[in-house]
């Protein structure tokens, strides 16, 4: 991995994917607690409109969670780790509804979110997600439930892990073939693959933006990646982000 002097000088072929928490905003101890300013809508909407729609936010929440924080600041988003997209035209593709499928586990994870202060429960419809970051030291019996919930559910699910966040969901999605999807089609098809990300969630992307031939850039610094740029904070990311359509032609 390479320092933030080294990052890739801007180019006006570039597709630009983007993981939303801890990324774009800082991360905060609930979902819920995040505030997203109107200079991060001013950038979104300047980037899309120097890289011509050819940029997308590629989240661990959902569509309807991040339409209610961006307010249609830009098109192209996906959700739940790629289990869910809309591409540039406004159209939303989302798989078959599994809602029921996680009946034992979502009562379950709530039974263990009553008992437990600190943890969180966010029902996605398609996938479960349970929050730890008020309560780290709950990390092994969290993960050991969920393990649990994930080989009851079968082989069609998988449980995916980021920073004090579990998460059950179908199996055969994730932040990498969501870009893939996105690159298949226009405004993104012929470009050069760019992702921003910050949590392990995201190193499925890098991994396909990396054999892709383009530019996989982490924020943050303490753990190892695939990711062959770093930028060392949220904040550092919107400076250069910011600066990125003053350096494209």
């Amino acid at each position: 991995m390479d320092d933030q002097v080294t990052l890739p000088a801007p180019r006006a072929d570039w597709a630009l994917f983007l993981d939303f928490d801890g990324t774009l905003v800082d991360i905060a101890a609930h979902p819920d607690a995040v505030a997203v300013s109107p200079e991060l809508h001013e950038l979104l909407r300047t980037l899309t409109q120097t890289l011509h729609g050819a940029v997308a936010i590629v989240s661990g929440r959902s569509l309807d969670g991040l339409d209610a924080l961006l307010n249609g600041a830009l098109p192209a988003m996906a959700g739940i780790h790629g289990l869910e997209r809309r591409d540039g035209r406004g159209q939303v593709y989302r798989p078959m509804d599994r809602t029921e499928s996680f009946a034992e586990a979502r009562a379950a994870l709530s039974a263990f979110v009553e008992q437990h202060p600190g943890t969180t429960l966010e029902d996605k419809g398609n996938a479960l997600t349970l929050h730890y970051r008020g309560a780290p030291e709950l990390a092994g019996e969290a993960e050991a439930l969920l393990r649990t919930q994930c080989e009851a559910l079968g082989e069609e699910f998988r449980l995916l892990r980021g920073k004090q966040v579990l998460e059950l969901k179908p199996a055969g999605h994730h932040k990498g073939t969501v870009v893939e999807a996105f690159l298949a089609e226009a405004p993104f098809a012929g470009r050069t693959p760019v992702f921003l990300g910050d949590d392990v969630t995201d190193e499925d992307a890098f991994a396909v933006v990396n054999r892709l031939g383009g530019h996989s850039i982490r924020v943050g610094t303490d753990r190892p990646t695939a990711a062959r740029y770093q930028l060392e904070s949220v904040h550092a990311a919107l400076q250069w982000l910011g600066s990125l359509s003053e350096q494209i032609d």
